[in-house]
């Protein structure tokens, strides 16, 4: 409960006045000290409220843990526009001591121009790791890898082992260990042990003796993000090695940074579900948003999904005959739409999230039709018999009744299929399915949905056959 409390609070906001003030008095020794004991994470989340200057001294004031800590967990905007009002050797500072992961996330968002101009200050060593990192598609292992970890070697004892470790890890190593890595002569990852297995370890015993095989833990750097989140809850792991095609260690993967891209992940789909702008999980804050924000991430679906139901109109023309005999068929076209979108979307949400997780594979997609088939039918049966009955009750006319029926019966066994295969075929065309198939098989549900009704219609009731 105290967590959640303090995820609503604006600490950074809490501070503001002081901050304001002291910037205003130009007591920037006060404010330095003042800055300390605010949590990196909180001066990023209020950094907002700042005016452009008052950012740019503040963050002078930070230190350079501190800055980068800070910087790190600014939005992108924030940190071109601090980079670009920072000196040269201020800015290096900055790159060269920030995370290996982050730094490349970093890079792959600027324009050639800026990115040039920042790669030229980084420093020979980071700049290989970055090249390395940049490489990768950032939805594969190698783009969510750090190169950031501990190497050890075979015929090491554990007492000499961490020994190494302390010295030779460097001051600003800012990963969470987990687990030591142990490599051949030319890098081959070879096994692992975990750090509390190193420290509980007697001090004489050589690693590759207590090391654990890394066979089902190891990924290849081009491994997808969606296989890294199978294996990381699989095998319920804090971090799995990254390898090259020949099995050379290239970096690691953490859970931290797991949690982070699944946070991303799901707000990404939950938007693409809400016909919204994804921007690649971006999340909307209500604290930052603003009027045109929104619209321009929300206005393009709604008008597409609008153009699409241009289609339901034209049906509706076309059958203006068959309403204009029997005006009692429009009370149930909203009943029969909704409820065929809403069987259609639980199966596709099903199985999106189904790929998303690789419940739903090559090898059991037969198994997951076969299913559907049989809970499509079986629930066109409940529905279009709720359906039958509704319709009855409201106009004591069984042949209207039975259209309501049937209708209701065959619709919704078409949005059950159409949400099996829309997401089904989305992933084989390499198309994202949570942006397809959610829309599409509204659409498609409202316009066959339609042309199902009223061809019913035509066959049961007497008064339409012509």
């Amino acid at each position: 409960m105290k967590n959640s409390l303090r995820r609503n609070i604006d600490v950074f906001a809490l501070f503001l006045p002081e901050i304001k003030e002291l910037i205003s008095a130009k007591d920037f020794n006060g404010l330095k000290d003042f800055l300390k004991n605010i949590n990196s994470i909180d001066i990023a989340e209020g950094w907002r409220h700042l005016e452009p200057q008052e950012k740019v001294i503040a963050f002078r004031l930070l230190g350079t843990k501190k800055s980068v800590e800070v910087f790190e967990n600014l939005r992108l905007a924030e940190q071109t526009y601090i980079l670009n009002n920072l000196n040269n050797t201020e800015t290096a500072q900055i790159i060269n001591e920030m995370a290996p992961d982050e730094r490349a996330d970093l890079f792959k968002e600027l324009p050639d121009k800026v990115f040039k101009k920042f790669f030229s200050l980084i420093n020979k060593e980071e700049a290989q790791d970055l090249r390395k990192l940049m490489v990768y598609h950032e939805e594969a292992a190698g783009g969510l890898m750090t190169t950031e970890f501990v190497e050890l070697k075979k015929e090491m004892t554990a007492r000499q082992a961490i020994v190494y470790i302390q010295e030779n890890l460097r001051a600003d190593y800012r990963e969470n260990i987990y687990s030591l890595f142990v490599t051949d002569e030319n890098h081959k990852l070879i096994g692992s042990i975990s750090l509390q297995d190193l420290l509980k370890a007697p001090p004489d015993i050589l690693v590759r003796d207590i090391m654990q095989s890394t066979q089902f833990t190891k990924l290849d750097a081009e491994t997808g993000a969606e296989e890294v989140f199978v294996r990381f809850k699989k095998y319920d792991l804090f971090d799995a090695p990254i390898v090259d095609k020949d099995g050379a260690l290239l970096g690691i993967i953490t859970v931290d940074d797991i949690v982070e891209r699944m946070e991303k992940q799901a707000t990404k789909e939950i938007y693409e579900i809400g016909k919204m702008s994804s921007r690649g999980g971006e999340i909307i804050s209500y604290a930052r948003a603003t009027m045109f924000e929104l619209v321009k991430r929300r206005a393009g679906w709604l008008i597409l999904l609008l153009i699409f139901d241009f289609l339901t109109g034209t049906v509706l023309k076309n059958f203006e005959q068959t309403l204009s005999s029997v005006v009692a068929l429009t009370f149930f076209i909203p009943m029969l739409l909704d409820t065929g979108g809403n069987a259609g979307a639980q199966t596709s949400i099903t199985i999106i999230r189904g790929l998303a997780t690789g419940d739903v594979n090559v090898k059991n997609i037969f198994k997951i039709i076969k299913l559907e088939f049989f809970t499509a039918m079986l629930m066109g049966l409940i529905v279009g018999g709720v359906a039958f009955g509704r319709a009855f009750l409201l106009q004591k006319d069984l042949f209207l009744a039975g259209v309501v029926g049937v209708s209701m019966l065959l619709i919704a066994i078409l949005a059950i299929i159409t949400g099996i295969f829309l997401p089904l075929l989305s992933k084989k065309f390499g198309l994202d399915p949570a942006v397809l198939a959610g829309p599409i098989t509204t659409s498609i549900v409202d316009v066959f949905g339609l042309i199902i009704y009223f061809k019913i219609a035509q066959l049961f009731i007497p008064a339409l056959r012509f």
